[in-house]
């Protein structure tokens, strides 16, 4: 790719696929680590139609090789997901009116999805990052938003920094009295998130995806999932062997007094952060 036509995905972002990894990085109480390979879809809310049209290997809201439901997300009803961004956004003062609002997610694998974590890039109607909603599930079902306004300078294109006060109860080993802290830049040839844990004000977890785009295409959805079969399960299955080495290393169970939450009836089993 010329170098004009790096800088134009990187300022104008379009729906797209991933390759990278995740890594989760435990500090304290005990030390922990362990990394594995993803792929993620960057999705266009306002065009999931035509992604449906174009390509033959993934659909939107049916069944597919690879597929995205509306109902894994937002208010969890199969309602479209764009007027529930909208919403989250006007209650937290931002005005989206004009704006494209990407969705970095997994997708359905086989018909199965595992999203502890998902993000949503929202933009203003001049093309820079105005917001960031961050959409965390537990493996109870339950269902917490974190949306957080992105300063100007940051939003043409630097590296976003953010943070605030947990919420909501996800891993049973680390405390409610935490706060995160978010760096990631907008989504483009490189994707780069990294979400760190404080407890009192000290890092107890750190987790990151790094990823390469890829166009989204049917030739590039094959090859991911040729690569990457059982992703969600195998994701699924490394989550709950980590949380047991950790339980087996002595880390304590933290209880969720002072969580918020919104219940939805889950989908899929989801398990927690460790």
């Amino acid at each position: 790719m010329r170098t004009t036509e790096r800088a134009m995905a990187c300022e104008h972002p379009t729906s797209s696929l991933y390759l990278g990894k995740v890594m989760h990085h435990r500090l304290e109480p005990v030390r922990h680590r362990f990394v594995y390979r993803v792929f993620s879809l960057l999705l266009d809310l306002d065009r999931l139609s035509e992604l449906d049209r174009r390509l033959r290997l993934f659909s939107v809201n049916r069944a597919n090789l690879v597929s995205f439901l509306e109902r894994d997300h937002g208010a969890r009803d199969g309602t479209p997901l764009r007027p529930w961004v909208d919403d989250r956004l006007r209650e937290h003062g931002l005005d989206p009116a004009g704006g494209r609002v990407l969705l970095l997610c997994f997708p359905r694998l086989l018909g199965y999805v595992f999203n502890p974590l998902s993000i949503y890039y929202c933009y203003d109607r001049s093309g820079g990052l105005a917001a960031l909603l961050y959409e965390v599930k537990n493996r109870c079902g339950e269902q917490h938003a974190y949306v957080l306004p992105v300063a100007p300078a940051e939003g043409a294109g630097a590296r976003v920094r953010q943070s605030c006060a947990k919420r909501f109860y996800v891993s049973p080993f680390i405390a409610m009295a935490a706060r995160y802290r978010f760096r990631l830049a907008p989504p483009g040839e490189r994707l780069s998130v990294v979400i760190q844990e404080e407890v009192e004000h000290r890092a107890g977890f750190v987790a990151t995806l790094t990823a390469q785009r890829r166009p989204l295409t049917d030739q590039a959805l094959l090859l991911a999932v040729l690569r990457l079969p059982l992703m969600t399960i195998k994701v699924i299955a490394a989550i709950h062997y980590e949380a047991l080495r950790l339980w087996l290393k002595g880390a304590p169970l933290q209880p969720r007094s002072g969580a918020r939450h919104s219940t939805f009836a889950p989908q899929q089993p989801t398990p927690p952060l460790t």
